[in-house]
């Protein structure tokens, strides 16, 4: 797996501040998407053991609120084993923190029978608290929106809706 970014103090991709993983890979191709650069899976960074620790690093501080993964896409099938892994040990690692995660994936289609849904996605998806779900739509744009760039997109309490099946 590849990445583009890691920002050790985001306060736009989730609530407070959060260690946020760029991935590489994405197939939706959105229009006007905001990180396109990120679409090629072999863009940026090889992901490695010293990336992770770097990351398990930069949460350690009372300060930040949580990891955040987006891209790229992180449901691509070609990233979720080493985001599970990773997501594993941040919760073996660094308890106080949550999980954010931004799909173009609706929620339905990452439980469903889609692309989205491989060998390691149960898992991965039982370490995620919040999923910013559903393909950034142009013509549902709207600034204003807390989270999300476009109207039709979702954020969801994974638990409740993984406990309820809904």
């Amino acid at each position: 797996m590849n990445y583009g970014e890691i920002k050790k103090t985001d306060i736009a991709n989730g609530i407070g501040v959060r260690v946020s993983l760029f991935v590489s890979g994405c197939r939706h191709h959105c229009k006007n998407c905001f990180n396109q650069a990120t679409w090629d899976f072999k863009y940026g960074n090889e992901y490695t053991k010293e990336t992770e620790k770097e990351i398990l690093n930069a949460l350690a501080p009372s300060y930040i609120k949580g990891l955040t993964l987006l891209g790229g896409e992180p449901f691509e099938a070609e990233n979720q084993q080493e985001l599970t892994a990773l997501c594993k040990k941040v919760r073996q690692n660094v308890t106080d923190k949550d999980i954010w995660c931004y799909s173009g994936f609706t929620f339905e289609e990452i439980t469903g029978n889609s692309r989205a849904n491989c060998q390691f996605t149960k898992e991965f998806l039982s370490y995620i608290d919040v999923l910013v779900d559903g393909r950034f739509v142009e013509e549902e744009k709207d600034i204003s929106l807390a989270f999300k760039g476009s109207a039709n997109q979702r954020i969801i309490d994974v638990k409740r809706s993984l406990d309820e099946g809904r």
